[in-house]
């Protein structure tokens, strides 16, 4: 199996460059497996919204696409998946994976008011502000 960057995932799925595009599809084409880390995964999220200006939506379904891939393999698939879910329903990404990845805990504490708002009933795991501890 091989691992990939996230220029290679970016040149793949936005194509801008073709030298670079033909070259990640090869990779993704003739690699018998490709494992994509977590950390990838978000900062490939960032690039796409950031630096070419994708919609939610269209973040949500190049990665949903990416990750259809038959020799693709990732981290924690459904972790993944319900990040890819919470995200179109209106989460930050990074947000929705740190959520994601802390379903078998009872609370998640930030600071971010917003993530609050948002998150409410999208998980058993409650996102609370420090201020409410009862210390």
């Amino acid at each position: 199996m091989i691992a990939v960057d996230t220029n290679i995932v970016v040149r793949f799925l936005v194509q801008d460059d073709n030298e670079q595009h033909n070259l990640s599809r090869t990779l993704f084409q003739e690699a018998p497996e490709i494992f994509i880390p977590n950390t990838i995964i978000l900062e490939t999220e960032w690039v796409l919204r950031f630096a070419y200006k994708f919609t939610r939506k269209d973040v949500c379904q190049a990665l949903r696409n990416l990750f259809g891939l038959p020799n693709v393999r990732l981290e924690n698939t459904l972790t993944i998946a319900q990040a890819i879910a919470w995200h179109e329903d209106g989460l930050d990404f990074a947000d929705a994976l740190h959520l994601s990845h802390s379903q078998n805990c009872t609370v998640l504490y930030t600071f971010d008011q917003q993530f609050i708002n948002r998150s409410v009933g999208m998980s058993n795991t409650e996102i609370k502000h420090p201020s409410t501890l009862n210390v």
